[in-house]
């Protein structure tokens, strides 16, 4: 496995310029922060040595290198999920690329369900940590001493630091953000109303089918990580509806300039 992800870290680092040190990860419907890339390489996943390829709609499956408010960046438009067949450690491969080529902080993004009363359909949560109910992790197996230390501390999954300065760069833009719980299913069916109690009833404020494997990989190689949920429908009792995964993108399409512009000027401080 390391041999695979140096072989990777290798051809991306000589077909491109920059020197990232933030790796940023979009979710569903999320690619707008794309825009906001002074874009240097595209490189589709299928030119990528040992990289899947996401077969997801709303994930086009490309990297992109450039930079975002003058700070070098590498953006994976379109991620892996656990749903789609792959492994945990697949899904989890370019996150252990990143930080072989140098990147120490990981932005993360994705579409959620809410299971908080007080969220509403269109909210932006900013992650302050989360429940893996996946029943799998990317760490399973033999651990590679050079990646991490066997067992990772994971009291602080995601950066109070990084945190704070988002909701006072949100603050300053009159945009209001949510902060909380979300939780890691294996998916890929929504949840069912007994579900999405369950899930409240744990602890958990929002709940999706990505994140949490990338997350745990990159504390286990001591990045620092940031992460932002878009509710895009809702689990309360009495609020449940049908969903369907194009009514998710249109929704995350939505709230999404407002979350582009706090990860932005968040990147811009790094």
């Amino acid at each position: 496995m390391l041999e695979k992800i140096n072989e990777t870290a290798r051809f991306l680092m000589g077909i491109q310029k920059t020197n990232p040190q933030i790796g940023i990860i979009l979710g569903t419907g999320l690619g707008g922060l794309v825009k906001e890339i002074d874009i240097e390489k595209t490189i589709p996943y299928e030119d990528i040595p040992n990289f899947p390829v996401s077969t997801v709609e709303g994930h086009n499956g490309q990297l992109i290198f450039g930079k975002i408010n003058g700070k070098p960046v590498m953006a994976m438009q379109g991620r892996f999920h656990y749903y789609e067949g792959y492994t945990m450690k697949e899904v989890t491969f370019p996150v252990r690329v990143m930080k072989q080529m140098g990147i120490k902080y990981l932005v993360v993004s994705n579409a959620s369900g809410g299971l908080n009363p007080d969220f509403k359909v269109g909210d932006i949560m900013l992650i302050e940590d989360h429940i893996n109910m996946f029943g799998d992790n990317p760490l399973m197996g033999k651990n590679i001493a050079e990646l991490g230390p066997r067992f990772p501390d994971m009291s602080q999954p995601y950066s109070h630091e990084l945190i704070a300065r988002a909701k006072d760069i949100a603050y300053k833009n009159n945009i209001f953000l949510k902060q909380g719980v979300y939780v890691g299913t294996a998916g890929p069916t929504f949840e069912t109303p007994a579900e999405y109690k369950f899930f409240r009833i744990i602890g958990g404020d929002t709940v999706g089918m990505s994140t949490v494997p990338e997350v745990i990989v990159a504390r286990h190689m001591d990045m620092t990580c940031f992460g932002v949920s878009i509710i895009t429908d809702s689990g309360v009792p009495g609020q449940i509806v049908e969903i369907s995964h194009e009514e998710v993108q249109k929704v995350a399409a939505a709230a999404e300039p407002k979350m582009t512009k706090v990860i932005a000027e968040l990147i811009g401080t790094l």
